[in-house]
């Protein structure tokens, strides 16, 4: 996965590392080659200036042949050499093979030469006195030291041209048969040898420093591979392989440090529908490879300026660089290769997912206000167009501004003070005798005004405030019960979270022991959506309140998951119909479905009450129906309970 980011972004190394172009280490022969070349040339400045310095000196003496022709042939050949050796290579691209090769032709050239150079000027020395010998002999021993120096990284043709040289010297002094002659050949040959020890010496540490320089470079090629190797697996998933959380951030760091003037990208977030139930049912093992084969698809389906990382559990990051709208398309492209089904085994699953889209720098300048804001988009679409894309716009800002002012009023309200409760009647249908009442929280904060009890209560979910806000409307609750009629009930409403939490169940119970009520008086209304997250533990929280003698009714019915073997697992008493019912009894399928609810209830012995009453004719067919009791705008709307209990009171009275 690339971007137009790569060159600020960290990269996420290959899992087998590679090393920098420059940092390879050369062949010995390549090495020796470049070295060699460095120095040649000085070897074949050498020759060619006592080659002329000897001719010179030897002009008008010994033959023109000698001292003319034959000097000429060598200096040219000198000369090419030189051109050859100073020409300008690319020396990356010199290869062992060629090193090689040239390395083996210069030990021929090299033996060749120094061949022709003693053998021409031994034949000097048969011509002129004391100074021309003198001058031959220190030619001989000055160049045959000035090769072997400059072939000091080519020890075997520094030892070739020694052999050649000196032992075609030594034969010629020996053959002379003076003394004088034999006792310079020796001391040369001594001198010589001297010299070839401390060239192997040197040849030695120069090959000993690059077996170490190639040991380093093997260490240094293993660190980086170790490094690229912790460096891919400090920013990948082990599970999916895809990039994970802590690389999703680091890129976008990377693109928010662009500036201003870079291209707008959208970050989003997806989370999975149904992954839960598939990973408790078929195991975590099961689980874990749905998550491999989603993570594989991710992967394959994301393109070029798509960065598409696992951020934790079911939920996964998208960065994409383009606009809101090709972000739009890209992610529904996701979402249907998600939803698409895998199969495990012997079995066949598929899930769904939602996601969350925000753009820079619209919806917000930092990673975090960018993050949060798609994560809000993420929280949206899985409430109200769950298995969709929702992008973050000014209405969703307006929303968490509204959000955030309410949850910093309910961190700082006074419970006691500002929480109030209203009512509203359950009545039976036929005579509207009131057998009943729903109490309702109402908050009338002083930072926020008068907020509706959903909001409320979702506000003090999101804050983990869930079990004071229903402990604060449980106690008003109990403070005007001695108020409600000895043959009237008390209907009492529990979130989700409530049921979740057996120390809020607790404290109920603790509540009504020490409150002195009738507890069988007392009802605690559920949704449907209680029962979603851990069935066992709300059946075991129902059958503690219901064994302190409360009733249990299940609030909102139809609308939800609930089937008939739910009905009889839970210890319900009370079953209310949702209001979204009451505007079908207007048409004959609505009041066939609404009858067979009834029968259903009926059969299970289950007092039923018809919620959303609103006009009188869906009262008259309510009781058409069966329905024994109902609630509603029509019936009453809720208000304060001495003012409910007042109205009740002159009707009854009228």
């Amino acid at each position: 996965m690339t971007s137009k980011a790569d060159a600020a972004a960290p990269s996420l190394p290959a899992a087998d590392g590679t090393l920098e172009a420059g940092c390879a280490r050369r062949p010995l022969r390549v090495e020796q080659f470049l070295r060699l070349r460095k120095q040649l040339p000085a070897m074949y400045i050498i020759l060619t200036v006592s080659a002329a310095g000897l001719a010179y000196t030897h002009a008008g003496i010994a033959p023109r042949l000698l001292t003319f022709g034959l000097p000429i042939a060598l200096i040219a050949a000198c000369l090419l050499r030189l051109v050859q050796w100073i020409r300008p290579i690319d020396e990356s691209a010199v290869t062992e093979v060629y090193a090689q090769h040239v390395l083996q032709r210069t030990e021929i050239v090299a033996t060749g030469l120094s061949l022709m150079f003693v053998s021409w000027a031994l034949a000097l020395d048969q011509y002129g006195h004391g100074d021309e010998h003198g001058h031959v002999t220190v030619f001989i021993a000055i160049t045959v030291m000035g090769c072997i120096f400059c072939l000091s990284y080519l020890p075997r043709a520094a030892h070739l041209v020694c052999f050649t040289v000196l032992g075609v010297f030594l034969t010629y002094c020996l053959a002379r048969g003076t003394v004088t002659m034999a006792a310079m050949a020796l001391n040369l040959l001594l001198v010589v040898a001297v010299v070839l020890r401390v060239l192997r010496s040197s040849f030695g540490s120069f090959t000993a420093l690059e077996d170490s320089r190639e040991a380093l470079q093997h260490e240094r090629a293993q660190a980086q591979r170790l490094a690229e190797e912790n460096a891919r697996l400090a920013h990948s998933d082990p599970l999916t392989g895809l990039p994970n959380r802590r690389y999703f951030f680091a890129r976008l760091d990377a693109l928010l440090a662009r500036g201003d003037r870079a291209a707008p990208f959208t970050i989003g977030l997806i989370d999975l529908d149904r992954f839960k139930p598939i990973n408790d049912v078929h195991g975590h093992a099961q689980g874990d490879r749905l998550l491999q084969v989603i993570g594989e698809r991710l992967r394959d389906a994301s393109g070029p300026n798509t960065v598409i990382a696992r951020l934790g559990g079911d939920e996964f990051g998208l960065i994409i660089e383009d606009s809101m709208q090709a972000a739009e398309v890209t992610g529904a492209w996701l979402c249907q290769r998600v939803q698409e089904p895998v199969p495990l085994g012997d079995i066949v699953v598929s899930v769904g997912c939602s996601g969350g889209l925000a753009t820079w720098p619209e919806a917000g300048a930092c990673a975090h206000d960018l993050f949060d804001r798609a994560d809000f988009a993420l929280y949206h679409a899985k409430k109200a167009r769950r298995g969709g894309i929702v992008r973050f716009s000014a209405e969703l800002e307006r929303i968490i501004r509204s959000e955030q002012a309410l949850e910093a009023a309910l961190q700082s309200a006074d419970l006691k003070r500002e929480l109030a409760m209203v009512y509203q009647p359950i009545v039976r249908t036929r005579s509207l005798a009131m057998v009943g009442m729903e109490a309702l929280a109402r908050w009338e904060s002083p930072a926020v005004g008068a907020v509706p009890a959903e909001e409320l209560f979702a506000a003090a979910e999101r804050l983990g405030m869930g079990r004071t806000v229903t402990l604060a409307a449980f106690e008003r609750v109990l403070d005007d019960f001695p108020q409600l009629p000895l043959d009237q009930r008390m209907s009492f409403n529990l979130a989700p979270t409530d049921i979740a939490d057996p120390g809020t169940v607790s404290a109920l119970i603790e509540r009504i022991a020490s409150s002195g009520i009738e507890a069988e008086r007392l009802v605690f209304e559920i949704t449907e959506t209680s029962l979603i997250g851990d069935f066992a533990a709300a059946r075991a929280a129902l059958k503690r309140l219901r064994t302190c003698g409360a009733k249990i009714a299940l609030d909102d019915f139809g609308t939800g998951y609930s089937s008939l073997s739910t009905l009889h697992m839970l210890p319900i008493d009370i079953i209310k119909i949702d209001r979204s019912f009451a505007a079908r009894l207007d048409d004959g399928e609505g009041r066939r479905l609404i009858r067979a609810i009834f029968s259903l209830t009926r059969s299970l012995r289950l007092e039923c009450v018809f919620e959303g009453i609103e006009t009188e004719m869906q009262l008259m067919e309510a009781t058409l129906a069966g329905f024994h009791y109902a609630q509603g705008y029509f019936i009453e709307r809720p208000v304060a309970l001495d003012t409910l209990l007042e109205r009740r009171a002159d009707r009854s009275a009228a």
